[in-house]
Order: C-alpha cells, then sequence, then structure tokens
C-alpha cells in the first residue's frame, strides 16, 4: 500500500510525462496541426554579387595608350591595337577576351584622346555613358605628369577632384556600371629602357614626355631632380586611383600591376620607344583581364 508521499510522487511524475510528451511532439513536427509544421523553411536567395567578372559591353576612356599611339605607325592613333577594345588579333584586346570578337566588334567602344589627362576624363565618361556599358576601362595620368616642365604637372588635388568628378558622372546615369582603373606606367622606366635607342630620342625631341625624356641623355644633378620629381608625381597619381578607386564597390584598381610591370624595348614602340607596341599592347590587355576577371577585387 502506498504511502501518502509515494502517490504525491507518483501523480507528479504523471503530470510531467504529459508536459513533455506534448511539448516532444510539437517540437518534432509529429501530429501537430500548427502552421509552422505544415511549411518547409524556403532557402535563402543568393545575394547578387558586386561585380560580373564577365560584362557584356566595355567602354574605354583614357589618353594614347588606349588609342594605340605610335604602336603602327609613327605619330598615328592605332585604335584596332588598343588593349581595351582593339580587334587586333595580336593584341586579344580586354574586349576581345570577354566578349569573343563578334561581340567586341559590336559592343565596345572606345572614347579615348591621345594627350588627354584627368581634366578630360569627365566629358569622355559623359560621352561613355550614353552607349550603357557594363564596364568602363580608364587608363588616364601619364599626360598629367610629361608637361614641358614639373611645374606644369598636374597637382595631386586637382588629379583626385578631376578622377572623382568623373566617377560621379559614371555614377549619376549607371549606378551598377564597373569600372577597370589601371595604373600610370612607370615614365622613368620607359625612359632608362628607350634611351638606349637613337631613333627614338630623336622622336622625344619632338615634344614626347619632355618633363622626363627631355635631355635624355644628361645625368647631372639637376635632370636627376627632375625625373625623380616625376616620377614621385606618377606615384602620387597611382595612391590617388587606389584610394578613389576604393571607395566605389564597383571599382576595380589594377594594385599597381601596370606601374610595375618591366616594359623592355620588345614592349615599347619602335617609332618612339616610349608608347606600347602591339606587344606591350597585348600586354596591358593581360593584365587588365586579369583584373577583372578575378574572383575577388
Amino acid at each position: 500500500m502506498l504511502t501518502r508521499r509515494q502517490r504525491a510522487r507518483a501523480v507528479l511524475a504523471v503530470a510531467v510525462a504529459a508536459v513533455l510528451g506534448v511539448a516532444g511532439c510539437d517540437a518534432a513536427g509529429g501530429d501537430s496541426a500548427g502552421p509552422s509544421a505544415s511549411r518547409k523553411a524556403s532557402p535563402s536567395p543568393k545575394p547578387t554579387p558586386l561585380w560580373d567578372t564577365s560584362p557584356s559591353s566595355v567602354a574605354a576612356v583614357g589618353d594614347s595608350i588606349t588609342t594605340g599611339f605610335d604602336a603602327c605607325s609613327v605619330l598615328s592613333d592605332c585604335p584596332e591595337v588598343s588593349w581595351a577594345t582593339g580587334s587586333s588579333k595580336e593584341v586579344d584586346s580586354l574586349a576581345v577576351r570577354l566578349l569573343g570578337r563578334a561581340g567586341a566588334a559590336g559592343r565596345s567602344w572606345n572614347y579615348a584622346v591621345s594627350g588627354a589627362r584627368m581634366a578630360d576624363l569627365p566629358g569622355q565618361m559623359a560621352r561613355a555613358v550614353t552607349r550603357r556599358p557594363q564596364l568602363v576601362t580608364v587608363m588616364v595620368g601619364a599626360n598629367d605628369a610629361c608637361r614641358d616642365t614639373t611645374a606644369q604637372m598636374t597637382s595631386v588635388d586637382a588629379f583626385r577632384a578631376d578622377f572623382q568628378e568623373a566617377l560621379r558622372t559614371l555614377r549619376a546615369a549607371l549606378p551598377e556600371t564597373q569600372v577597370y582603373v589601371a595604373s600610370v606606367p612607370n615614365l622613368k622606366r620607359l625612359w632608362s629602357q628607350g634611351r638606349t635607342n637613337p631613333l627614338g630620342k630623336q622622336v622625344w625631341k619632338l615634344g614626347i614626355c619632355p618633363s622626363m625624356l627631355g635631355d635624355a641623355d644628361a645625368l647631372d644633378a639637376a635632370a636627376t631632380l627632375r625625373r625623380d620629381t616625376v616620377h614621385r608625381r606618377v606615384e602620387d597619381y597611382n595612391r590617388v586611383l587606389g584610394e578613389v578607386c576604393a571607395k566605389d564597390r564597383r571599382c576595380r584598381y589594377d594594385g599597381g600591376a601596370v606601374y610595375a610591370y618591366r616594359f623592355g624595348t620588345g614592349q615599347l614602340s619602335q617609332w618612339d620607344w616610349f608608347h606600347p607596341s602591339v606587344n606591350g599592347q597585348a600586354r596591358l590587355a593581360e593584365i587588365a583581364y586579369r583584373t577583372v576577371t578575378a574572383k575577388t577585387g
């Protein structure tokens, strides 16, 4: 015969078991008719990536490097070998690599102008956005350093302001268009390579980058200081390009890859030994394609 305390314990055990049974049934789904049990959780949609590694159209802005200047003939543009949008099989431009040859012919546009400086970029960008490209390439800055004197070089603040204005022009019209920004080449290295060619030095005297290339064989203190001043300004420009681009979620800077590329005589124009040759244009296309198609920026 159960004592009073034993009977109380038995009643309590039955009550606890009943409560746990009901809770277990609800938690497991079981026979519960609750609305949450009859629905399966839908998978979360994958977020849209900020960077598309295969854009379907390309517009280029910039200076003489992007127009293929002096790559085919002396003191002339040659846009068919442009690293950005050219059709040449020897180059396989960025547009060709991304879109195929037929696609590049109909969905790439080159708004670069020989002699352009950063101050010209907002106007070029305004023309480019009319095509509504999915990718815009930018290569500009060499002419900002290549002036008659170092005093005439574009200031770093003005360079920054004009680049920011160009990106604002793009974003006002095309907030989701991507931007690839190439660094300014190492002009001092181009001087050191080109000065070995007598023909190139004669062409330099026509006015190609006098701040760096003037008196090409002079190695006195004044000439060295002049070239070092230009070199530092180019490095400042590249710092600005990286900083401004980093603030735009759909902008990729090449990380200084063009600046670091060691252009040899085979990559320099046989006409002026300063601008890229056809081979040099192909190397620029490789750098751009590698940057644009990288999984992470």
